[in-house]
């Protein structure tokens, strides 16, 4: 295994996210838009909308390619996750905890998917594994002054139904400095 610290590439964030499309990103991007205009950003104004399969995991750039082949191969092991009868992905409904805002995700797919992704991916260049999320949420607010917890679950309350139609694309991305993000690949689901 390849000594990360001992190259002279640069080390990235890499991580896999599962992003929702059409009427149900819409109302996310307006729920984000009013949240920030009615009580200012808080932590999940720092992230586009989105499901995390994995933690963050560091390998040099280098290295896209390899994670890029892993996730087309953990696509191709899995059934195709669009199916009208029975959603690979459900949002069950909206939670509000004290400090954290969220909508709730079954999806057993998406637990397989990131297992598979997890196994193929083994880059001789990584420094150390790959954690997978087994929580599987799409975080609407935290990190958020609790006076504002109230009004916060009133603008999700009356601009995100969660049983809205969506698309959903998996996503490979790095996070660089300043909180800017590269999107290296998409999949759509």
């Amino acid at each position: 295994m390849t000594n990360i610290a001992m190259t002279s590439q640069r080390v990235q964030e890499l991580i896999v996210y599962v992003c929702p499309m059409g009427e149900l990103a819409q109302q996310l991007h307006t729920y984000f838009d009013a949240a920030r205009a009615a009580c200012g950003p808080n932590t999940a104004h720092r992230y586009m909308p989105h499901i995390s399969l994995t933690g963050f995991f560091q390998d040099l750039p280098s290295a896209v390619p390899f994670y890029t082949a892993a996730l087309d191969n953990a696509l191709a092991a899995l059934p195709p996750a669009h199916d009208p009868a029975n959603p690979a992905i459900r949002i069950t409904g909206m939670r509000f905890q004290d400090s954290f805002h969220y909508l709730k995700v079954e999806s057993p797919w998406l637990a397989q998917l990131a297992a598979e992704f997890a196994q193929q991916a083994d880059s001789p260049t990584r420094g150390s594994a790959i954690i997978l999320k087994d929580f599987l949420h799409l975080s609407l607010a935290y990190g958020f002054p609790p006076h504002h917890g109230l009004r916060l679950a009133q603008l999700a309350r009356e601009l995100i139904a969660c049983h809205s139609p969506a698309g959903w694309e998996l996503r490979l991305y790095e996070r660089g400095d300043c909180e800017r993000w590269t999107q290296h690949a998409v999949w759509p689901l």
